[in-house]
């Protein structure tokens, strides 16, 4: 399948496609409800990008920015589109929004059991902060993450970027 796909932003008709992805990339305990996506996506101060490739939704993300730092709500690729750059071609067009609305760094959490996603997030910068016992529920931890962005990227300033006890808040 070639990657013929188009970055945009999101429109709120595009919400419904959003919930039954999100559906196919998650198990029930890490789903959006219809209410918390639409929340997510429409929130002032958040970047959301869909990658369409008619007609199907190929996949989405959202960053809500706080302050300067972006925070990876939710990344979600369509199975018959994964493993072929979508997912790094995504996070990349976030990082370029994070920085040029001042951003200096973005952060994530990441279900600790789900290693496949640890490789991928791994492999595109980012580094491992800490662990959040519960943070998707009873028994269920996550990784935080971070990535410096521009010429922050040689992690100089992680500390302030990032928060200091960024491995012990709940985002």
């Amino acid at each position: 399948m070639a990657l013929e796909v188009t970055v945009r932003e999101y429109r709120p008709g595009d919400l419904e496609a959003m919930i039954a992805l999100d559906v196919v990339c998650f198990q029930p305990a890490f789903q959006f409800s219809r209410r918390t996506m639409r929340l997510f996506a429409e929130a002032p101060g958040t970047v959301t990008i869909v990658a369409e490739a008619p007609p199907e939704l190929a996949g989405f993300a959202i960053v809500q920015m706080e302050e300067r730092v972006g925070y990876v709500v939710t990344l979600d690729v369509a199975p018959t589109w994964r493993r072929q750059g979508l997912a790094k071609r995504l996070m990349a067009e976030m990082d370029a929004r994070v920085a040029a609305a001042g951003g200096v760094a973005t952060k994530l959490h990441v279900f600790a059991d789900n290693q496949a996603a640890v490789r991928f997030y791994e492999t595109i910068g980012y580094a491992r902060m800490g662990l959040v016992k519960g943070f998707y529920g009873v028994g269920l931890d996550a990784l935080l993450y971070g990535k410096m962005l521009g010429e922050d990227a040689g992690g100089r300033r992680w500390g302030k970027a990032l928060g200091e006890d960024a491995g012990r808040r709940l985002v």
